[in-house]
């Protein structure tokens, strides 16, 4: 049965462990939106743009092509706008991925929540999980990229500005999520 993050489990597979203290709380979310909302604003201000991991991921597809053509990727329809002369790290979502990643590594280092496990329900293996999450990874990367944006992209840059579209895709995001809820609800209690 796969542990909850509440409940104090065995030495992860590396070896570290939360050294028998039981995690703290969660933040309250209410405060770390409005943190995120001050996020989103600097970005603003700082580069004239909201959000989104999306480009970030496209300035490495772009780079990993020139590599190997740097032909193909300058001249490529797709990878052209990412290219950057060949220089990834020209790309500032790219840091902005390193430090979401940090943030994430001092969170979860701050809140004792530091373990390798899969969350999974009991009728599932692990194997199973996390071949449902590369596919379900797999299926969101091209809906982002067939949409020209990712779901940080939509709902928080787009959300932000009060985009009509936007808006409807978070919509249509949470009815999807309550609609899929209760018939999959058996793969997880």
């Amino acid at each position: 049965m796969a542990q909850t993050l509440a409940e104090p489990g065995p030495v992860a597979a590396s070896g570290a462990s939360d050294l028998g203290r039981q995690p703290r709380p969660y933040w309250n979310p209410y405060a770390v939106g409005f943190l995120l909302g001050l996020v989103l604003l600097a970005t603003y201000a700082v580069k004239g743009r909201g959000l989104g991991a999306t480009a970030a991921f496209s300035a490495v597809a772009a780079w990993l092509t020139g590599l190997i053509s740097p032909e193909l990727a300058a001249s490529n329809a797709v990878h052209a706008k990412y290219w950057n002369d060949g220089a990834p790290l020209q790309s500032w979502t790219l840091f902005l991925l390193f430090g979401a990643f940090l943030g994430a590594l001092a969170s979860g280092l701050q809140g004792r929540r530091m373990k390798l496990t899969v969350e999974r329900g009991p009728r599932v293996t692990d194997r199973q999980r996390l071949a449902l999450a590369f596919a379900g990874g797999l299926v969101a990367a091209f809906g982002a990229k067939l949409a020209r944006g990712c779901t940080s992209g939509q709902a928080l840059t787009g959300g932000s500005m009060l985009s009509v579209g936007s808006l409807v895709f978070m919509l249509a995001v949470f009815t999807a999520a309550y609609g899929l809820a209760y018939p999959v609800r058996k793969e997880w209690l």
